[in-house]
């Protein structure tokens, strides 16, 4: 599966095995669409991630809406990408709507050979992939899969995942329930597994990402810093301009569709806790927390997702400026040799 690409920087297991530039990934940022997002981060050299709709409504409609985003992906770049999908259980066995979303992904490649040769991983998360990675590599997928703990970890290594996901909890979205932060985790995680590690969680530039490598990371992945670029045009205006204003301890932790989930503290994370405590809060409510403010731009009584790295951002860049920029500030601080122009 792995392919050969042109030398840079900071390459290395991780972006010979899945075929890109640069170890740089965009997180899966459900319940809403990436395709604008994902593409562009593929073509800047990263992995770009095409997230799943929601796990509640009409399946029949969201399959629609998700072999729509991986065609339209595919049609506007020529790199390899990701599909991202939830578990969906906190306590074993696969969500129905996991199984679907990943019979269309199966299907769409089966269809397309352009799609079969740039959606190469699949992403799973939020709880554990239980006799998905056969099949995923059966089908000449790469499966990545999200972790909170070295527990986990050491299980989806034994489950033959080609790489692990090490999520902190000061990531934004959906977090582990083990609370443990990437400063921490991440070296234990590195210790005790052989495959590729992808930190996630408090990057937002080139001094993250040589973090990363040092903690023993090969990757990083960033959903909160990707959400404030240019190309994140499928998200409301508002929902950027509020991570832009978010200072330190502005977010809190509620309980979201598959556990701890961080928000920016507002009156819409106020309303679901409270819901939450008095044993009213559904899934479905959530998820239409999180449209109210992703799509809508109603960012005081919707649910924004991000993450405590949201504190340090001040600008919105496009993709390629933040993954070029990511790339040679991390290769200066790590002294790795910096590409002569034309080199990327």
């Amino acid at each position: 599966m792995a392919v050969r690409v042109v030398t840079c920087p900071l390459e290395n297991r991780y972006t010979r095995l899945i075929g890109v530039r640069h170890p740089v990934v965009q997180e899966g940022m459900g319940p809403f669409r990436t395709t604008r997002l994902a593409a562009a981060v593929s073509e800047a050299g990263g992995l770009g991630t095409v997230s799943v709709p929601g796990a509640v409504g009409n399946l029949d409609e969201a399959a629609v809406e998700l072999r729509r985003s991986v065609e339209e992906c595919a049609a506007q770049t020529s790199q390899p990408f990701a599909v991202n999908i939830p578990i969906g259980q906190r306590r074993g066995g696969v969500a129905a709507s996991a199984l679907r979303y990943l019979d269309t992904v199966l299907q769409a490649r089966r269809a397309d050979n352009a799609i079969e040769r740039q959606l190469r991983v699949v992403t799973t998360s939020a709880g554990f992939p239980e006799g998905l990675t056969a099949r995923l590599h059966d089908e000449g997928l790469l499966h990545q899969h999200k972790v909170g703990s070295t527990r986990h970890a050491r299980k989806a290594a034994a489950a033959g995942v080609d790489a692990v996901i090490a999520a902190g909890f000061e990531m934004g979205g959906h977090a582990p329930t083990s609370r443990m932060h990437t400063f921490v985790l991440v070296p234990n995680i590195a210790d005790a597994v052989d495959v590729p590690v992808v930190l996630t969680g408090g990057v937002r530039d080139g001094r993250g990402l040589a973090a990363a490598l040092c903690l023993g990371a090969d990757a990083v992945a960033l959903g909160t810093r990707f959400a404030v670029t240019t190309e994140n045009t499928q998200w409301s205006a508002g929902y950027r301009e509020a991570v832009l204003a978010a200072g330190e301890s502005q977010d809190m932790v509620i309980d979201g569709v598959f556990g701890p989930c961080r928000v920016l503290h507002n009156k819409g994370a106020d309303d679901i806790a409270a819901a939450q405590a008095a044993g009213t809060a559904h899934a479905a409510e959530k998820i239409s927390a999180m449209r109210l403010a992703q799509i809508e731009g109603d960012v005081e009584r919707g649910l924004v997702l991000m993450g405590q790295v949201a504190s340090g951002i001040t600008e919105t860049v496009s993709a390629a400026e933040l993954v070029e920029q990511m790339v040679n500030d991390a290769a200066a601080a790590l002294g790795a040799p910096r590409p002569s122009s034309g080199e990327w």
